[in-house]
């Protein structure tokens, strides 16, 4: 994330200082610089663009959906992937061209198949024969066709944490290449007037910082997609690689540019095209954390203090896994700081606690900071991906609300939940 500390030694993003947005918005707050979204959609685009390939940049909304969010990357000329009716439902809200929209998910409903056939997203990635079914059926019903992919899953294991794997052969999502669904899957619908199939779809994993992952699984669909070609006269229209590119959380961190991670696939699609003398396919690739992971960051005010000597000092926030459950989770890592004495020095060691009454809502173990009073105001980096997504309501707090900044302005773009609407579900018995 880009910032500048200004003269009172205080946080800015965008050009706007923290403490406005605190006071005008309250704690706990996601914010987001406009600009750096902007900044990382285009370092993927201008890749291909510059590289003089046809291709498609997705944002996978998972990371961050909202009616704003949609709206930037439609501003930005991304196309969009969605895996839930309430997502498809927001890109819709917020005018979203349907025609550049793909539904993902390894257990489509009905409702949704239908939803998206009615609202006539661009395509479907197929993940398995249930689903294959489903919508044939619907698609005779409503008279209608659909373009689709086939997921996929290469049987390459990225290196990053176990829960966020899903290339590798075990996995819930999609085909097998190994055992021959994949196949099976492609031959059942050649014969499926409603259904064409564009290409093939994988996803290797997440927060991936090295490209042999990306390499080895754009050579297995090479292979197989060659196959298809011998054997069935089939030449895909679309390679679709996924995101999964990685983004620095802290000093641990050692991602490449987002122009290297397209620029390095770029080069091996065009490599086993000329190699194979198989006609070039576009490229679609599906970033979503690399697009608002860094661009975004919670500010957070700090609580009660409780130093257990020679053990740790517990320093509590207004927030924890309500608003960020990744540590708790994936015990992934943050940076945070003293957003209003960004100037001084670090002095002691905290463990940054959330309020929530669970052991394990810790948001950062060892956090080095200068002497922290009760009402310091603190930001932690790098929320912007799945924070917001994964908020919940636990212990009824409500969920936090959204600011953007950019060019020093700022605005609201998720309001703050009330109390009334964590309870407006609720149901009095008699």
């Amino acid at each position: 994330m880009k910032h500048t500390i200004n003269e009172r030694g205080v946080l800015e993003i965008g050009g706007v200082d923290v403490s406005t947005l605190a006071r005008q918005y309250g704690t706990p707050l996601y914010v987001y610089d406009v600009g750096r979204i902007r900044d990382n959609a285009r370092a993927f685009v201008e890749t291909f663009e510059r590289e003089g390939i046809t291709a498609q940049v997705a944002y996978a909304s998972k990371a961050f959906s909202s009616v704003a969010m949609v709206q930037v990357a439609k501003q930005e000329k991304l196309s969009l992937d969605v895996v839930s009716e309430g997502e498809l439902h927001t890109a819709l809200e917020a005018g979203f061209p349907p025609e550049k929209i793909h539904m993902h998910g390894n257990n489509k409903s009905r409702n949704e198949l239908e939803m998206a056939v009615k609202a006539g997203i661009g395509c479907v990635v197929v993940d398995n024969f249930h689903e294959i079914e489903v919508l044939k059926d619907i698609l005779e019903e409503k008279d209608t066709s659909m373009d689709v992919l086939l997921r996929v899953t290469p049987g390459i294991e990225a290196h990053t944490h176990d829960y966020i794997l899903t290339g590798q052969e075990d996995s819930k999502f999609g085909f097998d290449l190994t055992s021959g669904q994949a196949d099976a899957a492609f031959v059942s619908l050649q014969n499926v007037n409603r259904l064409t199939v564009k290409g093939l779809h994988c996803h290797i994993g997440s927060q991936i910082f090295e490209t042999s992952g990306f390499l080895m699984a754009t050579r297995k669909l090479f292979d197989i997609m060659d196959e298809w070609k011998r054997n069935h006269g089939f030449v895909a229209d679309v390679l679709n690689l996924g995101g999964g590119f990685g983004i620095r959380y802290t000093d641990e961190d050692d991602p490449l540019s987002l122009d290297e991670y397209a620029t390095s696939l770029v080069k091996e699609v065009k490599h086993q095209s000329s190699f194979r003398n198989y006609p070039l396919p576009e490229i679609w690739i599906e970033p979503g954390r690399a697009i608002v992971g860094d661009a975004g960051l919670t500010l957070y005010e700090a609580g009660s203090i409780k130093d257990i000597d020679g053990v740790r000092t517990y320093l509590s926030v207004d927030g924890g896994m309500t608003d960020n459950i990744r540590p708790a989770l994936y015990d992934a890592k943050y940076d945070i700081v003293a957003a209003e004495r960004m100037n001084e020095e670090e002095e002691k060691t905290y463990s940054i606690a959330g309020k929530c009454c669970e052991s394990g809502d810790m948001l950062i173990w060892d956090a080095d900071l200068p002497m922290i009073r009760p009402g310091d105001l603190l930001a932690v980096f790098s929320t912007g991906a799945y924070g917001y997504s994964m908020a919940n309501n636990y212990n009824r707090f409500p969920k936090a609300a959204v600011a953007f900044v950019e060019n020093k302005t700022h605005q609201l773009a998720v309001r703050r939940e009330a109390y009334e609407e964590v309870t407006r579900f609720d149901l009095s018995i008699e």
